[in-house]
């Protein structure tokens, strides 16, 4: 069973298309190994029965010879994409028995291609985390433990369980989303690679809003080459979507061939900042001289808005959050308290039992900064830094290709470290909220680990829709990083 668990994406693919495994045998491996692993908590909803019935119509697809892109391979989906049928929380007591009656248009597009779904995974309650400890499931527990130590770590946030299960061989890939970092971050933290696209890559319809002009949805991988095959798939332009742009989806893994010589890399001075751990700053200035031994030209660039874009995200993010999440309201679906004296107390108390506490206080600051009084002082002056903080990558772009950056300022810290600071917390995300701020596409790759055996990643920003070069710097990054590292399961002792 481990050696099939164990497979990359391609691997399987190529192995499934060969007949030399069948679908059903691959995901009867997931199916034991999630079994198995259930302390860590990655997924809120398993489905072996449906899973071994996909990968059933899988082979009867294979042995007919009209298999799909992804046919028969076993993904596990982030538990904020609608899938119809199946039990779909955002990990949330106010969605936690909501079925819904249709399908988001990435994880159509996944079946459309004939993948198979192991189950639901979790992650921090409506997204909003950065360690998956707000969700109302419980936090998931990170594969990776330091050396010498049974410390329990956090696998960043919010794709959190999605970012386990990549880890800890519980799928083959996974999907999940960012609006800050909560694909790249918690890939970073847990040894694999996350990919968020291009705002309007893939379509936002049917995943459960947080903040609609920063979400972007995208794939947790094993490898650069999986991300590139598993993006080709997910990504469509989508007439219920409207901020989906209608380009053409190229097939990411031709493009990964060419090499990166005459690639120019821009190196943000604005990324040095204090408090990131000493082997951070070491691991950047080493990737930046791998890039270079395989010709590449190392530009340094400057991103001079960078130091306000934490507390824009905090005003813009919360902002529409506020506002999407209006409508869970007790009334029309999800939670619903009991013994209510009227309408306004149906609100208060369906609302107050049904969202966590991070979840209130993004509600919160959201409803204050759009409030009449302070719209213009906080909201309005936020909008203005985020066109400026655009204006800057197009500015560094005009001398380079693609940027390369850390990951994340530290590595994968104990669960409960940073619960009670917020601010604390946030700073998680100082490396990769511009990205989403900007609109554009970004990816982490596991390049080293510490001196303790935590993963840490670095992280590689793009052109607006030039995925297929990002993904191949991604490529020359991993091949000189030659991350061979995996978590010792101890879950299963």
């Amino acid at each position: 069973m481990s050696d099939l668990v164990s497979m990359t994406l391609a691997e399987a693919r190529d192995a499934v298309r060969a007949k030399k495994i069948s679908s059903r045998e691959l995901t009867g491996a997931f199916v034991a190994a999630i079994e198995q692993a259930r302390p860590l908590n990655a997924y809120i909803t398993e489905t072996a029965d449906r899973a071994l019935a996909m990968a059933d119509a899988a082979d009867k697809r294979i042995a007919a010879g009209t298999p799909g892109a992804l046919e028969g391979l076993p993904l596990a989906i982030k538990d904020l994409f609608c899938t119809k049928g199946v039990r779909t929380t955002a990990a949330s007591r106010i969605l936690g028995d909501f079925v819904p009656p249709y399908e988001s248009t990435v994880t159509q597009n996944l079946w459309d291609a004939g993948a198979v779904m192991l189950g639901k995974t979790n992650l921090d309650e409506f997204a909003m985390g950065s360690s998956n400890e707000t969700s109302a499931f419980g936090p998931v527990l990170n594969p990776w433990r330091a050396q010498d130590s049974n410390q329990n770590l956090v696998p960043g946030g919010s794709s959190g369980g999605s970012s386990a299960a990549v880890a800890a061989d519980l799928c083959l890939a996974a999907t999940g989303t960012d609006t800050g970092g909560s694909i790249r971050q918690p890939a970073a933290v847990t040894g694999r690679v996350g990919l968020k696209p291009t705002y309007g890559r893939c379509s936002r319809f049917g995943i459960v809003a947080f903040a609609s002009s920063l979400d972007q949805a995208g794939p947790m991988t094993k490898t650069v080459r999986d991300a590139a095959i598993l993006l080709t798939s997910m990504a469509s332009v989508d007439p219920k979507d409207s901020t989906s742009v209608d380009l053409a989806v190229p097939d990411y893994e031709k493009l990964l061939d060419g090499g990166i010589k005459g690639l120019r890399v821009g190196i943000p001075k604005e990324y040095r900042v204090e408090g990131a751990a000493a082997e951070t700053d070491a691991l950047w200035s080493k990737g930046a001289d791998w890039l270079k031994a395989q010709g590449a030209e190392i530009v340094e660039v400057s991103l001079p808005h960078t130091k306000y874009a934490l507390p824009t995200y905090y005003i813009v993010a919360p902002a529409e959050a506020s506002s999407n999440l209006a409508r869970y309201d007790g009334v029309r679906f999800g939670h619903r308290a009991k013994d209510v004296r009227d309408i306004i107390d149906l609100y208060e108390k369906s609302r107050g039992e049904g969202f966590g506490a991070e979840v209130q206080r993004r509600i919160l600051i959201g409803t204050y900064v759009l409030s009449a009084g302070y719209y213009d002082a906080y909201y309005a002056r936020a909008q203005k830094l985020r066109t400026l903080i655009k204006r800057d990558f197009d500015q560094a772009y005009e001398k380079c290709d693609v940027l390369l950056t850390p990951a994340t300022p530290s590595p994968a810290f104990a669960v409960g470290a940073k619960t009670t600071d917020p601010l604390e917390m946030y700073l998680q995300d100082v490396f990769t909220v511009t990205v989403n701020l900007a609109g554009l596409p970004g990816i982490t790759v596991p390049a080293g680990l510490t001196a303790n055996g935590l993963p840490l990643g670095l992280q590689l920003i793009g052109k607006a829709f030039d995925e297929g070069v990002l993904l191949r710097a991604a490529l020359a990054l991993e091949t000189a990083a030659d991350f061979k590292h995996s978590p010792a399961k101890w879950w299963t002792a």
